[in-house]
């Protein structure tokens, strides 16, 4: 299951959270969203994962990346 570290208030992560819905992934079973704000275990993991404090981070499988659009490109060319 992918997982996305992200926050509510992060423009960026909405980015990436529309186009998760507007490609039908199920919350959950496809998709799992990490609370990543400043302080919290999930922002914790992605400094430990990928080396920065920076949101949105995708995690699937192998393949981890920071920026929303390339998060966004990816999430496209898995799913349409």
């Amino acid at each position: 299951m992918i997982r996305l570290y992200q926050y509510d208030t992060c423009p960026y992560c909405q980015r990436v959270i529309r186009t998760v819905e507007s490609l039908g992934l199920v919350l959950n079973k496809d998709i799992e969203f990490v609370e990543a704000s400043y302080g919290t275990p999930g922002r914790a993991e992605v400094v430990r994962l990928g080396g920065i404090s920076q949101v949105p981070f995708l995690v699937d499988g192998e393949v981890q990346m920071y920026e929303s659009a390339d998060i966004i490109a990816y999430l496209r060319s898995k799913y349409s």
